[in-house]
């Protein structure tokens, strides 16, 4: 297992989305960050069932560095309970794990 992390992140518009994926990257907190565009999501919040259009993140990064990355998510997200779920990297190409090692090494 790698120090790798795959961090899935929901937010509400393309320019949110746009904007995180860009700080996160110039920030060294990911090497990269794909943006999944209209993703539908039904949740509850408070006591209501809700239906939204949302566009889904999704951030390689690494372990190490995790409690960085929720901060600064958290300092950008508009909402109140953002969704940030990190996931091991359990297998991947060698290289790849090295570059996005690389581009964090940073942090």
């Amino acid at each position: 297992m790698s120090d790798a992390i795959v961090a899935l992140v929901t937010v509400a518009a393309v320019a949110e989305a746009e904007a995180m994926a860009e700080a996160l990257v110039s920030d060294g907190l990911a090497a990269c960050v794909n943006i999944v565009d209209g993703v539908r999501s039904i949740y509850c919040w408070k006591g209501q069932v809700c239906r939204d259009q949302e566009q889904l993140l999704i951030i390689k990064s690494r372990r190490e560095i995790f409690t960085q990355l929720e901060a600064r998510i958290h300092e950008l997200h508009s909402y109140e309970v953002p969704e940030i779920i990190a996931l091991p990297v359990e297998l991947g190409s060698s290289a790849y794990l090295q570059w996005i090692a690389e581009q964090t090494a940073r942090r």
